[in-house]
């Protein structure tokens, strides 16, 4: 009698196994495109056997549910991790620069050299009928569209290194929303653990948003045992460290904080204002590695690695050893710079002093050193520089009040340094009145055009930058922007590559298959038809032993 009833248990235990199972199996079915699931399987174990009193040994009792595990591999969760950091940044990089390339829209019809070929050749033009109105009217609009190229272009940098530093902002907001979810998921699995429970789903959401961190922070994620739990299993912290500081710590959370540059604390002096600086909430330094926030970083203030210039300093702060927007904007006011001293004064060695020209022999004449169209004998040069800055009003600043009262050429040369090629202009002179464009290197001669000649050498010249004339200077910026964002398209495709590999290896040990949870499916119900069948046929044996055997 006792033997029998026994069998029942069995087959309950039977019954519900498979069910639990099934259970199992329906998750994981229902579950197949969610992002971050990982595969759960029960481990299905033998219930602890009875002893047999007769001493013929023990009698098994049937199976249990020992638990539900999750089937997760961590170290290729740590790699991907990895990698997807370096992807992070990379990725970045790759975008920005491509906007950084058609921002300067080099080569093209409508880019720096067909502009400039478009100047000289008015000048040439020029140079044919020195006294025609329309061709010094073309000479001064070809000179026009040069400063509005530069013009242009600086105040798409400026946008451009505005809008990175939004996304900065951005970027920092949503690792301290990843960081809170993580928080309040921490507190929840190891509530959900204490008695011995996985938290199998809970684990799948902080995995997701571990992987979302990855990609735009430099990050190392561990799970640290910190001893036993009440039912034996291990009790543990789980802690995310950004460059060796805890950024999560279990239940605690270290955010990041923002800090606006005040005026006059730039990093590089092509800087816009109100750029922002990372730190912790507690205001130690952070530095960061890599991911998203790395690139954005590098391409909003990479200079090459150039120190802070005097009167723009940030405290301990240094330019990444990037070539980021501050270097191309640093290239093109360093270019405009050297290109208005050039053609007004003639200087191209960089010292304020006039440079030899080895095939005339003669000192480059500048187009202040000309005389203006209707000069008379006896009159001095124009003074009259063809290229100077717009004012804080945004109109073109005449010569004279660009020059001041420079009188060597040293202080000549240093009015430059207020050039940039974002206020870099065709001077107010030049603009009210054609007839000051100096082609003559004398007075009273209208057909002279020997300084106009001397000015048209400056496209040749080899000596006005380090890199050549003035078109090799441009295409060696071009060709460094090529080269930096080939870079960035190359280690880009390699980082996606390898992310691409270590997802799909992911999957493979945690994604759901429905061919194998079919199979199961199967599995599972002829189990559990079984042990009905068992109960069925142990329902038979009492009716027999109950009701059919009894005391006539």
């Amino acid at each position: 009698m006792r033997e029998g009833f026994f069998g029942l248990n069995v087959a309950v235990r039977g019954l519900y196994t498979a069910q639990r199972a099934l259970d199992v199996v329906n998750h994981n079915l229902n579950n197949v495109n969610t992002p971050g699931y990982s595969r759960q399987q029960a481990v299905q174990t033998a219930a602890r056997p009875m002893h047999i009193f007769d001493g013929t040994g023990m009698l098994g009792t049937g199976s249990d549910v020992k638990s539900i595990e999750r089937i997760r591999d961590e170290y290729m969760d740590f790699k991907y991790w990895s990698e997807n950091i370096a992807m992070g940044e990379w990725n970045v990089k790759r975008e920005l620069l491509a906007d950084i390339e058609a921002t300067i829209n080099e080569p093209s019809n409508s880019g720096f050299n067909k502009i400039l070929a478009e100047f000289f050749s008015s000048l040439q033009e020029l140079g044919k009928d020195p006294s025609s109105s329309a061709v010094r009217s073309l000479v001064r609009e070809k000179g026009v569209m040069v400063a509005k190229y530069f013009n242009s272009v600086a105040a798409h940098f400026e946008k451009l290194q505005a809008d990175v530093n939004d996304r900065i902002k951005t970027k920092v907001g949503e690792i301290n929303s990843i960081g809170t979810q993580i928080q309040q998921l921490n507190r929840q699995i190891y509530a959900t653990e204490l008695d011995g429970s996985n938290a199998n789903d809970l684990r799948d959401q902080r995995a997701l948003l571990v992987d979302r961190l990855s990609r735009i922070i430099n990050m190392e994620a561990n799970e640290v045992v910190v001893g036993k739990l009440p039912g034996g299993k291990d009790d543990k912290r789980f802690v995310i460290s950004v460059s060796g500081k805890a950024f999560i710590d279990h239940f605690q959370l270290t955010r990041l904080s923002l800090n606006m540059r005040q005026t006059g604390q730039k990093l590089n002096a092509e800087d816009i204002e109100n750029l922002y600086e990372i730190s912790w909430e507690d205001k130690n330094t952070l530095e960061i590695k890599g991911g998203e926030l790395k690139g954005l970083l590098e391409i909003r203030d990479g200079n090459d690695g150039d120190p802070a210039a005097a009167g723009y300093p940030v405290p301990s702060a240094k330019s990444p050893l990037y070539k980021g927007i501050p270097f191309y904007q640093k290239k093109l006011n360093q270019f405009v710079r050297t290109f208005a001293m050039a053609f007004n004064e003639g200087f191209i060695d960089g010292n304020g002093d006039k440079s030899i020209d080895d095939a005339a022999g003669e000192n480059l004449r500048g187009h202040a050193d000309g005389y203006k169209l209707d000069s008379v004998q006896g009159e001095p040069p124009s003074g009259i520089r063809f290229f100077t800055r717009l004012g804080e009003n945004g109109k073109p600043v005449s010569s004279a009040a660009f020059i001041g009262g420079a009188a060597t050429n040293a202080e000549i040369y240093a009015a430059y340094d207020s050039i940039t090629a974002k206020n870099f202009a065709v001077s107010e002179d030049i603009q009210n009145d054609i007839k000051l464009i100096s082609a003559s290197d004398a007075p009273g001669q209208v057909g002279n055009i020997n300084n106009l000649n001397s000015v048209l050498s400056m496209r040749r010249n080899p000596k006005m930058f380090a890199e050549g004339a003035p078109e090799d200077f441009m295409k060696s910026l071009v060709s460094i922007l090529g080269v930096d964002s080939q870079q960035a398209v190359v280690l880009s495709g390699n980082h996606e590559v390898i992310v691409k590999q270590l997802e799909n290896r992911r999957i493979s040990i945690s994604g759901v298959s429905i061919d194998e949870e079919m199979a199961n499916l199967v599995k599972f119900q002829q189990a559990y038809n079984a042990s009905a069948k068992m109960i069925t046929t142990m329902a038979e044996v009492y009716d027999t032993l109950i009701n059919r055997m009894g005391v006539r």
